[in-house]
C-alpha cells in the first residue's frame, strides 16, 4: 500500500513539473513575442519620424525610446516570472544556482531600465511645467 502512495506521488510530482515546465516556457515565448512588437512598433515609429518629421524634437525620440524601455521592463519582470517558475522544480544546486545569477542579472537590468525610465519622465514633466510662479509677497 505505502508503495502505491509512493508511486502515486511520484507521478503526481512528474505531471507538476512538467505542467510548471510548461508554463515556464510559455512565459518565455510570450515575453519574446511582446519583445518582437515592441520592437517592431519602435522601428515603426523611427521610420515615421526619420522619413516624415526631418527635424523632429527630441521629445518625439525620447517617447519612443521610453516606451520601448517600458515594455523591456515589462517583459523582464516575465522572464523573472519564468526563473522562479524553473527554480521551484530545479532538481539540483547548480540549476539553482545559475537559475539564480540569471534571475539576478535580469532584476538589476529592470532595477536600472525603471530608474531610468522615472528619471526621464520626470525630466519630461520639468520640462512641460515651464518655471516655476513666485508670487508677489
Amino acid at each position: 500500500m505505502e508503495g502505491d502512495t509512493a508511486g502515486l506521488f511520484a507521478r503526481f510530482e512528474e505531471v507538476v513539473r512538467q505542467i510548471t515546465l510548461y508554463l515556464a516556457t510559455g512565459v518565455e515565448a510570450a515575453s519574446g513575442i511582446i519583445v518582437g512588437i515592441a520592437v517592431l512598433e519602435a522601428l515603426w515609429r523611427s521610420l515615421g519620424l526619420f522619413f516624415l518629421r526631418q527635424g523632429s524634437p527630441e521629445s518625439l525620440k525620447e517617447t519612443i525610446r521610453l516606451r520601448l524601455g517600458i515594455w523591456l521592463s515589462v517583459v523582464l519582470e516575465f522572464l523573472l516570472a519564468a526563473d522562479i517558475l524553473r527554480t521551484a522544480i530545479a532538481p539540483n544546486w547548480n540549476d539553482i544556482g545559475k537559475l539564480a545569477a540569471i534571475a539576478g542579472i535580469r532584476t538589476a537590468l529592470n532595477y536600472f531600465l525603471q530608474r531610468e525610465v522615472r528619471e526621464a519622465e520626470r525630466a519630461r514633466a520639468d520640462s512641460t511645467a515651464g518655471p516655476p510662479q513666485h508670487r508677489a509677497g
